[in-house]
């Protein structure tokens, strides 16, 4: 599981730190007793772990808030309740019990999360797709409303210092067994009382149902 990687990253980024520790000791030891080439070896092999280090402790922070993704995996389950024309208060309950209330402004949710995929030989080692939901937001049919209205946009999920995404964006030559990195969303429309369920996809994309019955049926006499 993604959630025991983290550590195993953090843990192999602690011990590569306690061998660059030994090494800049052994340099001090050799360069005071003259033996400047021992000194000046033992420093480049500290160089190395201190980079392996810092390797593992940026790609553990990085992983911080993403999730494998293994098959069609429930993301999200949404609650509108109407406040006004147009206006709303949604609830996002996450399968892990946590859950988050935004007040949206629309005629319908937006749901969008970022995905990460593999390249073929490390999916070969085992790597799995892996996502986080990133944020919803409201939607207004009318496109020029749209043009005229400024967006309701809530962020979800927790952040990290470093975020994988952001790496692979600034920094593609570090991570190169990335194949591709890009957003999904999925929306539906807003309706009083009405209940929604969110998954994703192996492919990756977000797919938005409603959770019951009933919101199905209101959604139809929306003309979805």
């Amino acid at each position: 599981m993604l959630e025991t990687l983290t550590p195993i990253v953090y843990a192999i980024g602690a011990i590569a730190l306690l061998f660059a520790l030994g090494h800049g000791v052994a340099s001090r030891r050799h360069w005071r007793a003259r033996r400047h080439g021992r000194a000046l070896h033992r420093g480049l092999w500290m160089l190395v772990f201190l980079f392996l280090a810092a390797l593992g402790g940026v790609l553990g922070t990085a992983l911080i808030g993403y999730h494998r993704l293994t098959g069609e995996v429930p993301v999200a389950s949404l609650t509108a309740r109407q406040l006004s024309a147009q206006n709303f208060s949604v609830r996002v309950d996450f399968p892990d019990g946590s859950h988050q209330s935004a007040e949206l402004r629309g005629d319908e949710w937006q749901l969008d999360a970022r995905v990460i995929k593999w390249t073929p030989r490390a999916v070969m080692l085992g790597a799995q797709p892996l996502y986080r939901v990133d944020r919803i937001s409201g939607r207004y049919r009318d496109a020029a409303q749209a043009q005229t209205t400024t967006p309701s946009v809530i962020p979800l999920g927790r952040d990290s210092v470093v975020d994988l995404w952001q790496l692979k964006q600034h920094f593609p030559q570090w991570l190169p067994w990335i194949d591709a990195d890009y957003g999904s969303a999925a929306y539906l429309p807003l309706a009083d009382g009405a209940n929604y369920r969110a998954s994703i996809s192996p492919l990756g994309g977000l797919i938005a149902r409603p959770a019951d019955a009933a919101t199905a049926e209101k959604l139809k006499a929306m003309g979805w």
